[in-house]
């Protein structure tokens, strides 16, 4: 477990850097530039978080057919979630292009801020056939139990990322363009370098690389619950930003600093997660329920202690944290007072995003897909009255981010940790029907 753990958190962690990298490197450009990226940047990894299951499925798959010994059947999954991403990224990033300015619309921008965001959008654009292609390739890697490559190629694009990003918002004077040039570039070249990884791969064995009808229509099909899944988490994102965007320029730069902060403890956590996806499914294919019970019982225990630990690190350094995101001292008090909310409840995270993970691995799709429009509903109401009732800066964003990180992240934890005290999720085989 700690084999594909310790590399997929720091895999994990490098991809959250490239939001962190953007942040404070458009942060000192002024506080319309960094709540421009703070919408932008909500649109794109909603785009990009709806696709997720791109990773997720194709892992879950993969570790199935590879426990059944089938190795040939886990690179043809694998080939199939790399083309279905190629076509998927072309027409998202077409899409977004198009649609920029109506999407920054939605979530309540005017002006400057909204001008900022629709540039920072079509710049990254182009990315998202890499970034696709990133996520597709991941998971089939992962499903092999290699999380060292993801690592090695993560580690590389944050580095890439943070000096290209260097260089074309300061050094050649593209602004806030720059910083989305830079990402879709560095994350076309990452997906470049896995696919072909994967390909190679699958080409010694002797599996066809080109795509399939069939091949195209089951990896959509296999991936769809967790499609609808995803989409119940990135609509509470997305109310959470509307939220924050009705409680003023400073409350909403200070919630993309909390967010950046928290997607990089998030995706520290889900490193467990994404162990117990490979390895639970790796024994569902292989029949052993017991070893997948075994792998619940000890991941969980994991995602509470490390949740622990990282909530005491966030609050101790929220001080510090602010101050590398913006040098506007509103923002500062705003992202710090949520800071220390956000820190709290890191350890019911932990618990909920590892339980995610094994329901994944175990190809529970279809209820989490049910859990998640629970949980949401659960949600609103919360959101909702922050909205109306809470009061502007910095008080009105600590109360989101207890909506949030609290309500939102409890609820997540009551209804898969039901889920897992029973026997629905433990159907062994290399596919689960």
């Amino acid at each position: 477990m700690l084999a594909l753990a310790v590399p997929a958190l720091g895999a994990l962690v490098a991809e959250p850097l490239f939001v962190l990298v953007d942040s404070a490197i458009v942060g000192h450009l002024g506080p319309a530039p960094l709540a421009g990226l703070a919408l932008a940047s909500t649109v794109l990894t909603t785009v990009v978080g709806l696709c997720v299951f791109l990773a997720y499925a194709t892992t879950a798959a993969v570790a199935r057919r590879l426990g059944a010994h089938d190795e040939r059947g886990a690179l043809r999954s694998g080939i199939d979630g790399l083309w279905l991403a190629l076509v998927l990224g072309v027409v998202l990033a077409i899409g977004l292009w198009l649609l920029a300015p109506w999407l920054v619309g939605l979530l309540g921008a005017h002006d400057e801020v909204a001008r900022q965001a629709v540039t920072y959008l079509r710049f990254s654009a182009p990315g998202l056939p890499g970034m696709l292609g990133v996520l597709a390739a991941t998971g089939v890697l992962r499903g092999l139990q290699d999380t060292r490559t993801p690592l090695l190629v993560a580690g590389t694009g944050a580095v890439v990322n943070a000096g290209l990003n260097a260089l074309l918002v300061y050094g050649v004077g593209l602004g806030i363009a720059g910083s989305g040039l830079g990402t879709a570039a560095t994350q076309l070249a990452m997906a470049a370098w896995l696919d072909a990884l994967v390909v190679r791969g699958a080409r010694r064995r002797g599996v066809a690389v080109t795509p399939t009808a069939g091949g195209l229509h089951g990896s959509a099909r296999s991936g769809a619950p967790l499609l609808a899944r995803t989409a119940t988490l990135r609509a509470a994102i997305v109310l959470t930003t509307w939220v924050a965007a009705g409680l003023g320029t400073a409350a909403l730069a200070g919630h993309q600093v909390v967010s950046a902060v928290w997607g990089l403890t998030a995706f520290a956590l889900d490193a467990l997660a994404i162990a117990a996806q490979a390895l639970v499914g790796h024994a569902l294919g292989a029949g052993d329920v017991p070893r997948a019970r075994a792998l619940l019982r000890r991941t969980l225990r994991w995602g509470v202690v490390v949740g622990v630990a990282l909530g005491v690190l966030v609050a101790a350094s929220s001080p510090w944290l602010v101050r590398l995101f913006s040098s506007d001292p509103e923002v500062w008090h705003a992202a710090g007072r949520a800071l220390l909310v956000a820190a709290v409840c890191l350890p019911i995270a932990g618990y909920a995003f590892v339980l995610d993970g094994v329901l994944i691995g175990a190809g529970d799709g279809v209820f989490l897909a049910k859990a998640g429009v629970v949980t949401l509903a659960v949600y609103v109401p919360f959101a909702l009255a922050v909205r109306q009732w809470a009061p502007g800066g910095a008080a009105g964003l600590a109360w989101l981010w207890a909506a949030f990180a609290g309500v939102f992240m409890a609820s997540r934890a009551l209804t898969t940790g039901w889920r897992s005290r029973g026997s629905g999720w433990t159907v062994p085989g290399s596919d689960r029907r």
